[in-house]
C-alpha cells in the first residue's frame, strides 16, 4: 500500500508539472486573461475533468504560477544575497536588485503575471502573500541590519505623512524607524517600476546601456533607504556620504 501510495503522489507531481507548464506555455503565446483549463487539457491529452482534480478552477491555475513564480524570483534574489553575505548593506542591495531584474529578464511572462496588467477577474488570495514577500522581507533586512550597524539615514517626513508612516512602520517592520519604512516602500515600487519599464519597452531608444543604468538606479535606491555610509574598500564602486542629523 505505501508503495502504491507512492506512485499515485509521484504520478500527481508529474501531472501537475505537466499541467503548469503548458499553463505557463499559454501565458507566454497568449497571456494570463486568456489562459484556459480546457485549453490546457486539450494540448495534454486530457479530459477536463481529469484536470479539474488537479486545479479545480482557473483561478486555482492562476494561484499556482503566481506564487511559483514569487518562489522563483525569491530564491533568484536570495541566492545572490548569500553570495554577497559578507559584504556591506549597500552591495548586499544591489546584489538583490539586480537580481531580480535578471530574473525578470529571463521570465518575462512570469514577470508579466505577478507585475503586469491584473488579470480580469481575478483577485489573488493570501496564500500567495509569503511567496510575493520574499524579496521585500530580503531588502527590509538588509536595511534592519545597517539600522543595527552603523544606522541609516533618515530623510524627514512632511508633517502630514507622519501619521501614514508609523502605521506603515508598525506593519511592516516595527523596528525601524517609520523614515526609513516610507523609504523602503518608494524603493521597492521603483525597483519593480524601473524593472517594468525595461521589461515592457519603455525604455526603447531612451536607454541603451541598461545594465550600467540599472545598477546605477539600484545604487540610488540604496542611498534613498538610507545605506550611505562608505562601505569597506573593494565592496562598494563609490562612497556615500555621513547622514545629516
Amino acid at each position: 500500500m505505501t508503495t502504491a501510495r507512492g506512485v499515485r503522489a509521484r504520478a500527481r507531481i508529474e501531472v501537475t508539472a505537466a499541467i503548469k507548464d503548458e499553463a505557463r506555455r499559454q501565458l507566454a503565446a497568449e497571456g494570463a486573461a486568456k489562459l484556459s483549463l480546457r485549453a490546457v487539457a486539450r494540448e495534454l491529452g486530457m479530459a477536463s475533468s481529469a484536470l479539474y482534480r488537479y486545479f479545480p478552477s482557473r483561478d486555482d491555475l492562476l494561484t499556482a504560477l503566481i506564487i511559483d513564480a514569487y518562489d522563483s524570483l525569491g530564491e533568484s534574489a536570495e541566492a545572490a544575497h548569500t553570495e554577497v553575505g559578507t559584504r556591506g548593506p549597500r552591495e548586499r542591495w544591489i546584489a538583490v536588485c539586480v537580481a531580480a531584474r535578471r530574473w525578470a529578464l529571463e521570465h518575462p511572462h512570469e514577470y508579466a503575471l505577478i507585475y503586469g496588467s491584473p488579470v480580469p477577474g481575478y483577485s489573488a488570495p493570501q496564500t500567495t502573500v509569503p511567496a510575493a514577500s520574499r524579496v521585500g522581507l530580503l531588502l527590509i533586512g538588509i536595511v534592519r541590519d545597517a539600522h543595527r550597524g552603523k544606522g541609516v539615514a533618515r530623510t524627514p517626513l512632511p508633517a502630514g505623512l507622519r501619521a501614514e508612516a508609523r502605521r506603515m512602520g508598525a506593519d511592516l517592520a516595527p523596528d525601524l524607524p517609520s523614515e526609513a519604512v516610507v523609504a523602503l516602500v518608494a524603493a521597492w515600487a521603483q525597483l519593480y517600476g524601473l524593472i517594468g519599464f525595461e521589461l515592457f519597452g519603455q525604455f526603447n531608444r531612451v536607454v541603451e546601456d541598461r545594465e550600467e543604468f540599472f545598477r546605477h538606479a539600484a545604487e540610488r535606491l540604496a542611498h534613498g533607504v538610507g545605506l550611505v555610509y562608505p562601505e569597506p574598500p573593494g565592496e562598494a564602486g563609490a562612497s556615500g556620504g555621513r547622514p545629516g542629523s
